[in-house]
């Protein structure tokens, strides 16, 4: 997320200069604030010499026909504390079709019978893959979890002998680690990109009383 201290929100209504993209869903209720968010492309163009190793204290498994419901607690979940907004934004009708390709693969991470993560794997481009959502919930970051998914992912994305190249692309709005945690894992960055959005203003935490 931008620490940019001239972010603003945008508390009287007023429409937003020509060059910001309003893409907080209508139904998320609080202040806006403006962000600059850099986003990086990165791609690797060859399988990592080296399987993933299994963990017995965790389970992949892909939800095969996710219902839009379903995917959207995983989305929201896993994209909250980071701005994502898009799949929030699609009618559940567009995303259910999209889910419904077989070449978009939805793969949950589960431990004690709990969903803590996903991986979704599009294949519907011929001769790639884009990791296009990727992470954990909030409570399983820290754990080790996420450059082990991770690297279970990219192992799933080149198991097709089609593909000769596999991609990524995140932004100023992710987890801190993330775009060091893509390039650690093998990819290589080739582009990247500059926009103006809105998102939900960040809340100052209000303590309890007892």
């Amino acid at each position: 997320m931008s620490d940019d201290p001239s972010t603003t929100a945008n508390p009287s209504g007023a429409p937003y200069p020509a060059d910001v993209h309003d893409a907080v869903p209508a139904d998320l209720a609080g202040p806006r604030a403006v962000v600059e968010v850099v986003t990086h492309y990165l791609e690797m163009r060859a399988a990592p010499p080296v399987p993933v190793t299994p963990r017995a204290d965790v389970t992949v498994v892909r939800a095969t026909h996710p219902s839009a419901r379903f995917y959207r607690y995983l989305y929201d979940g896993v994209g909250g504390p980071w701005h994502w907004y898009d799949r929030r934004r699609l009618p559940a009708a567009e995303l259910a079709t999209i889910l419904a390709d077989p070449r978009v693969e939805v793969h949950v991470l589960y431990r004690d019978g709990e969903p803590i993560g996903y991986a979704e794997l599009d294949r519907r481009v011929a001769g790639e893959v884009e990791l296009a959502y990727f992470g954990l919930m909030p409570e399983a970051i820290g754990q080790k979890l996420g450059p082990w998914l991770l690297a279970w992912a990219i192992d799933t994305a080149w198991r097709e002998p089609t593909v000769d190249r596999v991609w990524v692309h995140t932004c100023s709005l992710d987890h801190p680690s993330a775009l060091r945690a893509y390039l650690g894992a093998g990819f290589v960055a080739y582009g990247e990109a500059r926009h103006r959005q809105t998102i939900l203003a960040p809340q100052p935490d209000v303590a309890r009383a007892d």
